[in-house]
């Protein structure tokens, strides 16, 4: 494979690129290569340099900061950039004190004491799945693995119930690749519509606060560490996007993954307290959201070779996650790996905040879900899911996942499970 043969970067099959990813983790750890849209960059695919990367302070997560000095630069893509203000988009000090605010709503105690809410909110995605009936077609995407975290981040947030099926609808709109200028109209239009609901959010709450993460924030933004208008926004949208994004194709890549490996399904099955071991396995092995993340070198930094001040560097982590360097049989899923430390979440200073809720919401899912439907399949081959979802290069997830969920334990039984 050549260099040439690596244009376009993001633009690969993205219902498989790990045939790709590993072709080029053969040819070496960083690589020059151009980016769908057109700039220039240096990809970082194994897992030692990917891990090195991400946690040195000279590759910036501030974009703007890169665009002022003419960095030739991805910019900020929709709803622009009075919504790109946030904590996975800045540098100390201001990463440190954004993060410090929002920390305060994903402290492992009060993650932990959401769990009886997730799992209500589990049983009753599920009871709606079993009311389809037992040989009905239904998308898992739709159904569950898009409506549990949404609600949960909604609910964190304060947005009100009758709000949230538009702001939902505006969200995937929004982040649906555009192509084409009607393409982009319809996402900018979407967009246009979040940015208003969020703005409409953030005022409602400034005149009736309520006990809600963006109350919260607003209080903060009146005390001694002041939040702007742009990064209470920005946050704000970061919380929606992260909140739901990374969980729903978490679930939806889980149950693809086990049902294309069935002795693994057999083996959760007969042990359900397996159930982490396999969350923890599928981020490594198809790692939902971000597939890649973006970095701007601030000063020369010697990764794998030099990287020149100015650069932007791109870290495929779904590409490092299967180095086998790192890894034994890299390209198997194996819930008893030993090897359990992964890049999905990232690491250093912008390691994903919400990743405990993230491994919850997705353990009491799958729990849930193979419980209820002890006969679940996929309605599809297992070869035919198609990963429609983001852009291919920092998002990727499942549109849709069609099964058939069988016959229903009943609803009281479901209820049996630990959480």
């Amino acid at each position: 494979m050549t260099i040439e043969a690596m244009a376009a970067w993001g633009s690969y099959d993205r219902d498989d690129p790990f045939p790709l990813f590993a072709q080029v983790r053969e040819l070496g750890a960083v690589h020059a290569v151009t980016l769908a849209d057109g700039h220039d960059a240096l990809l970082v695919v194994r897992y030692d340099e990917a891990r090195t990367a991400l946690n040195d302070p000279r590759l910036s997560k501030d974009m703007h900061a890169a665009l002022a000095t003419g960095a030739g630069v991805v910019a900020e893509g929709l709803p622009g950039r009075a919504f790109a203000r946030h904590m996975l988009s800045v540098d100390p000090p201001d990463h440190t004190r954004l993060r410090r605010l929002v920390s305060a709503a994903f402290t492992p105690r009060r993650i932990e004491a959401l769990r009886p809410r997730v799992q209500a909110i589990v049983y009753g995605l599920l009871d709606d799945i079993a009311a389809h009936g037992p040989d009905a077609r239904v998308d898992l995407v739709g159904t569950l693995a898009f409506p549990l975290p949404f609600t949960v981040i909604c609910e964190l947030l304060g947005v009100p119930e009758p709000d949230r099926a538009s702001l939902g609808a505006g969200l995937t709109a929004l982040l649906v690749p555009t192509a084409t200028a009607d393409e982009y109209a319809r996402a900018k239009e979407a967009s246009d519509a979040v940015v208003a609901m969020l703005e409409a959010l953030v005022e409602a709450k400034r005149a009736a606060p309520g006990d809600d993460l963006v109350s919260g924030l607003i209080s903060a933004r009146d005390g001694d560490e002041r939040l702007t208008t742009q990064e209470l926004l920005s946050t704000i949208f970061q919380l929606i996007v992260a909140g739901h994004d990374t969980t729903t194709s978490l679930i939806g890549n889980s149950v693809v993954a086990l049902f294309r490996n069935p002795a693994q399904l057999a083996e959760l099955r007969a042990d359900p307290d397996k159930v982490a071991a396999v969350v923890e396995e599928v981020l490594r092995y198809d790692p939902p959201v971000p597939h890649s993340t973006f970095r701007y070198a601030t000063e020369p930094v010697q990764i794998g070779e030099v990287i020149p001040a100015g650069a932007q560097v791109v870290i495929c982590l779904a590409a490092a996650n299967r180095d086998p360097t790192r890894y034994t049989d890299a390209d198997v899923l194996d819930i008893d790996r030993t090897e359990a430390r992964h890049l999905a979440f990232g690491h250093g200073i912008h390691h994903c905040l919400g990743a405990p809720l993230a491994r919850m919401e997705g353990q009491i899912a799958l729990r849930s879900l193979l419980h209820r439907f002890p006969d679940l399949r996929l309605a599809i081959g297992v070869d035919e899911p198609h990963w429609g979802h983001g852009d291919g290069l920092v998002l990727r997830g499942l549109s849709e996942l069609p099964v058939v969920p069988g016959p229903a334990l009943a609803p009281h039984a479901s209820q049996q499970v630990p959480p």
